[in-house]
């Protein structure tokens, strides 16, 4: 019980941003010794710190779609450019939704034969357009704030799919804490597609590095290619060699 309480307080603290004493205490109905207590225990991790009256975290939280849209674009077009080099005729894929994974689609080969699977409204509309691919749509509710489809029932289950490779966004990439997003229904998609794929491919600019989110669903171990768009830090480079983790950079354009 003390476990699951530890998680819930600090679940509460990462989607508030900031949270107080009294207010933890009156959402969780317990003693301010208790909150305390819990507090020491969560501070362990490094997700939060003190400040005068409260707590707050020290992850980001999720960035708005149209905010992220605006960041970094040529940044983010040219990881797109790389990762489209990565796919081959005949495949099974999954793009992810997100600002930097829309990019693959304008690169890929107009007349390629490939099996796409994916979530995101951008990709859906893109590879609408190209007559090879056969389209599978993944989710059943559309997001708008983040232009992607999620939750999935019986009928529309990721896990009869085989996937060759899957090209995934993050909110927050770290060594600690892998591939991190915030948001539950879109977590569920990724961990099950990165659980479902033969080859995961990382596609993140230099600001998601050294930042966690809420929830992770991939360990950056299991990273099988880091598409960049400018050399990676000694620390993740060495990271990678241990792990055989290809970094793919502009040098391969």
């Amino acid at each position: 019980m003390k476990e699951k309480r530890l998680q819930l307080v600090e679940d509460f603290i990462q989607e508030k941003g900031t949270a107080s004493l009294d207010e933890l205490c009156d959402h969780f109905q317990v003693s301010k010794n208790t909150i305390r207590r819990d507090i020491i225990k969560i501070l362990e991790k490094g997700t939060i710190q003190k400040v005068y009256g409260g707590v707050r975290s020290v992850t980001d939280r999720l960035v708005p779609f149209e905010n992220r849209d605006h960041a970094n674009q040529e940044e983010k077009r040219t990881i797109g450019q790389i990762a489209a080099t990565f796919i081959e005729e005949d495949e099974i894929i999954f793009i992810d939704s997100g600002t930097t994974t829309r990019n693959i689609i304008e690169f890929l080969p107009k007349n390629i034969n490939l099996t796409l699977l994916t979530n995101s409204l951008d990709i859906i509309n893109g590879a609408a357009l190209m007559e090879n691919i056969t389209l599978i749509i993944i989710g059943n509710n559309y997001k708008r704030n983040t232009k992607s489809f999620v939750g999935t029932d019986d009928s529309n289950t990721i896990d009869k799919y085989n996937v060759n490779k899957a090209f995934m966004a993050a909110t927050g990439v770290s060594i600690s804490h892998g591939l991190t997003n915030s948001d539950l229904l879109e977590y569920e998609i990724k961990k099950r597609i990165v659980a479902k794929a033969e080859d995961v491919f990382l596609l993140a600019d230099h600001s998601k590095y050294n930042k966690s989110t809420l929830l992770t669903y991939c360990p950056l171990k299991d990273v099988s290619t880091i598409v960049t768009e400018q050399p990676l830090s000694d620390e993740y480079t060495t990271f990678c060699t241990e792990n055989n983790i290809t970094i793919a950079d502009p040098n391969l354009l």
